[in-house]
């Protein structure tokens, strides 16, 4: 416990996650506020984060929904979370991910720290010259259609620190902002790669 606060969240903490959030760059949510707008107040826009991160108090705003069109047709719907959201998340995910990535498959490359969609093109090169065969399968709106008890199943097997659990269930909720219309979700898109990872987890712990 820290100063009170219920959760043991250090203001380091969130000061790393705004590092790499900043490295990252990304667009502004349904604020609207950049990272250089949200710069103009860091320190106080950053106390207000651990503030409530730490005090169980941060619910996350709406997410921003922008349709992308896919090469194959059709649209895809990218969730942008606001800056201020994407700092917090990236709070969690600093915990979570040292849980989580050393029990992933060897060969899951996606959303994982040192690994890389070239490492998976090398990998597959290789073994072209092992098989003769190749299984390859989609599942239509897999990510749209996560159910969210099997995922907080998943995330509560692997970890049992109540505020990355608290949080996470609080973003799986987070409506999203598309066509002008606040849509309320109960299945949905993960909003970061942190959710995304955690589907991974449990297919891991499945076996």
């Amino acid at each position: 416990m820290i100063k009170n606060k219920p959760f043991a969240i250090t203001k380091t903490l969130v000061w790393q996650a705004y590092l790499k959030i900043k490295t990252n760059g990304g667009a502004a949510g349904v604020d609207e506020e950049s990272l250089t707008s949200f710069d103009e107040n860091r320190n106080a826009n950053l106390y207000k984060i651990w503030n409530r991160l730490s005090s169980g108090s941060y619910f996350p705003p709406a997410v921003k929904g922008v349709s992308i069109p896919k090469k194959s047709g059709g649209n895809r719907i990218l969730g942008i979370p606001t800056v201020s959201d994407r700092i917090a998340q990236m709070v969690i995910k600093q915990i979570l991910e040292p849980v989580l990535d050393p029990i992933f498959d060897k060969d899951s490359y996606g959303y994982r720290p040192n690994k890389s969609a070239h490492q998976a093109v090398d990998v597959t090169r290789s073994r072209c010259w092992k098989y003769e065969w190749v299984l390859e399968f989609d599942i239509k709106g897999l990510f749209d259609n996560i159910p969210h008890d099997r995922l907080l199943k998943a995330l509560e097997h692997h970890t049992k620190n109540d505020w990355v659990i608290l949080y996470i269930k609080r973003w799986l909720r987070a409506p999203m902002f598309l066509d002008r219309k606040l849509i309320e979700r109960e299945t949905s898109k993960p909003l970061s790669a942190l959710l995304l990872r955690l589907m991974d987890a449990k297919r891991v712990s499945r076996r």
